[in-house]
C-alpha cells in the first residue's frame, strides 16, 4: 500500500516552509533583489521538492500482515524494515491543523526496548490510520478478523467503555497547577536583557534594583504560569480516555490532535502525581508507563492529566488492582539527616550574603537571609513525611517528593532489578535506598522507583522479599497461561478432554 496522494503537496509545502530561515537572510542583506530573489528561490526549491516528493511517494510502500508491518522506502538508497506486530507497544495518531483540513494523519509505532519512534507513516488518510491502529491492536490480542470492516467498527464501539473525559473546570485547573518549571529558566534569560532598561528609569541605582528585583520575580512567575496554562489547554483540550478490550485509548489536543493506545499487558508502572497546588485542591494526575521508556520519554503516557484524587486512584486501581497503600515512613534519623543537610545549606547562604555586605559597598540586609535557618527543619520534616513504601501481596507501592509528590505502583512481575544502595552519608546513619527497576524505568542512574533513606537492615530484607515475590508472581502467571492454553485446546477439540 502507498501513502495518501495528498502527501505529495503536503510534504512539499513542509519542505518549502523549512526554507524560512534562508528567506530571512535574503531580506536582511542578500545581494539578490529583495522579493524577486526570494521568489525565485522559493519557486526553484518548490520544483526540486515537488520532484523529490513525487519519487518518494512512488517508492514508499507498506504492508500489514498477520505477523509484521513491512515498510520499503528510500529515494536514493532503499531501506526495507520488518516490524513484528507482537513487539509493538504503542500506536499513536497525530493530526495538526493542516492535516485535519486535508483529511490526513500521521501514525507512529513504538516498540519494546526502543528509545524513539520505530516507524512513522506521516501522510496516510485518517481512515487508514484508524484502520492500522485497530488492526494492529487486534493482531496483538490474537483476535480473529471479522468479515466486514463495519462489523469491526461496530464491535469496537460496543466494547469501548469511557473512563475519563476532562471537564472545562479541570482543564482550567490544569493550566493553574501545571506550571512547567523549565519555562522559568527561559524567562530568566530574557529578563536580564530587559532589566537594565527598567533600572535606568530610576535616578538611584539601589532604588532601581529594589524595584526591578521583585518586579522581575513576579513577571517570571506570571509569564511562566500563562505559557504553561496555554500549553496545557492546547495539549489536553478535549482529553478523553476509554478502554477497549485490553487497551486504553486516549484522544487529546486543540491545534494538534493526538490519538493513541496503551496496551494494558505492556504497562510497567503507574504513577500518581500531585504538585503542591493540586494537592491542596484535592487533585492529582495519573501516568501509565510502558516498557522501554523512562518517565520523560514517549512511553510514559498521561492517562489522566488532572482529576479529583479519589477518582484518579479509582482509575489507577482499575488498571492494576492494588489496595489503598498504608505507607511506612523512613526512620526518624533520616529526618535528622535532612535537618543537618538543609541547615548547612542555609548557613552557607547566610554566610555568603553576610560576606557580600562586608566586602562590597552595597548595603545588603544580610540578616533577612537568617530566616532560612528556622525554615531548614520545616523543609526536612516535609521531605521526610512525604516518603514511604508499602509491600502488598502483588505490588510494591513507593512514594517520594514534596513539591511534586509521586506515588508509584510497581507489579512484582514487572520488576527487572532490585537492589539496595548506600552513600557515604547514609552509612553514617545506617540508612539505605531500595531501588526497584523495571523495563520502563530510565535505568539504574535515575528516574527509577525507589524507597529513599530506609533502615539499612530493612532495605536488605525488602530486597530479598521483593525478589522472592517476583519469582512467585512469575510462577503463578506461567501457570495461569498454561491453564488458559489447555482450556483453549480443549474447547477447540472436546475429544482431548476425555
Amino acid at each position: 500500500m502507498k501513502l495518501d496522494p495528498l502527501s505529495v503537496p503536503y510534504r512539499t509545502g513542509e519542505s518549502v516552509l523549512r526554507l524560512a530561515w534562508v528567506l530571512v537572510f535574503l531580506f536582511l542583506g542578500s545581494p539578490l533583489d529583495g522579493l524577486t530573489g526570494a521568489g525565485l528561490l522559493v519557486v526553484a526549491w518548490f520544483v526540486v521538492a515537488l520532484a523529490y516528493q513525487l519519487v518518494y511517494y512512488q517508492r514508499f510502500e507498506y504492508d500489514l500482515t498477520d505477523d509484521s508491518l513491512d515498510i520499503a522506502s528510500g529515494v536514493v538508497s532503499r531501506r526495507n524494515r520488518e516490524i513484528p506486530v507482537r513487539r509493538v507497544q504503542n500506536v499513536d495518531i497525530s493530526r495538526n491543523v493542516v492535516q485535519r483540513l486535508l483529511g490526513l494523519a500521521q501514525i507512529n509505532l513504538e516498540t519494546a526496548g526502543g528509545s524513539s519512534t520505530e516507524a512513522s507513516l506521516k501522510c496516510v488518510s485518517e481512515e487508514e490510520a484508524r484502520r492500522l491502529q485497530s488492526t494492529i491492536g487486534r493482531l496483538k490480542r490474537e483476535e480473529a478478523p471479522e468479515t466486514a470492516a463495519d462489523d469491526v467498527d461496530a464491535e469496537a464501539e460496543a466494547e469501548e467503555r469511557q473512563l475519563f473525559e476532562i471537564t472545562p473546570k479541570e482543564l482550567a485547573l490544569l493550566g493553574v497547577t501545571g506550571i512547567d518549571l523549565r519555562l522559568l529558566s527561559v524567562v530568566t534569560v530574557v529578563l536580564p536583557v530587559l532589566a537594565p532598561s527598567l533600572r535606568e528609569r530610576f535616578a538611584d541605582p539601589l532604588v532601581g534594583l529594589a524595584v526591578t528585583a521583585p518586579l522581575a520575580a513576579v513577571v517570571i512567575v506570571v509569564v511562566a504560569a500563562v505559557i504553561s496554562g496555554v500549553l496545557a489547554v492546547t495539549n489536553y483540550y478535549g482529553f478523553r480516555l476509554s478502554r477497549r478490550s485490553e487497551e486504553l485509548h486516549y484522544e487529546r489536543g486543540l491545534l494538534q490532535r493526538f490519538s493513541g493506545t496503551i496496551p494494558l499487558e505492556k504497562v510497567q508502572t503507574l504513577a500518581v502525581s500531585e504538585n503542591v497546588i493540586a494537592r491542596r485542591l484535592g487533585y492529582a494526575s495519573l501516568a501509565v508507563e510502558t516498557a522501554g521508556y523512562g518517565p520523560d520519554d514517549a512511553g510514559s503516557q498521561s492517562a489522566v492529566p488532572l482529576a479529583d484524587r479519589d477518582r484518579v486512584l479509582s482509575l489507577a486501581a482499575s488498571v492494576e488492582a492494588f489496595d489503598a497503600p498504608d505507607f511506612r515512613r523512613p526512620p526518624k534519623r533520616a529526618r535528622q539527616r535532612y535537618v543537618v543537610r538543609y541547615g548547612a545549606v542555609a548557613a552557607v547562604a547566610v554566610a555568603a550574603v553576610f560576606g557580600a555586605d562586608q566586602l562590597t559597598t552595597l548595603p545588603v540586609a544580610w540578616y533577612w537571609a537568617g530566616v532560612l535557618l528556622p525554615v531548614a527543619p520545616v523543609a526536612a520534616h516535609l521531605k521526610w513525611v512525604n516518603l514511604g513504601y508499602d509491600l502488598q501481596p502483588e505490588y510494591v507501592v513507593l512514594r517520594e517528593g514534596f513539591w511534586t509528590r509521586t506515588t508509584t505502583v510497581v507489579p512484582y512481575y514487572r520488576v527487572q532489578t532490585v537492589l539496595d544502595s548506600r552513600t557515604v552519608f547514609q552509612r553514617r546513619r545506617r540508612l539505605a535506598t531500595l531501588v526497584v527497576d523495571t523495563a520502563g524505568s530510565s535505568g539504574l542512574t535515575g528516574g527509577q522507583p525507589r524507597a529513599l533513606d530506609i533502615d539499612a537492615d530493612r532495605a536488605a530484607d525488602l530486597r530479598a522479599t521483593v525478589a522472592d515475590r517476583l519469582q512467585g508472581s512469575l510462577d503463578r502467571r506461567r501457570a495461569d497461561r498454561r491453564r488458559e492454553r489447555l482450556r483453549s485446546i480443549e474447547s477447540a477439540d472436546p475429544d482431548l478432554s476425555d
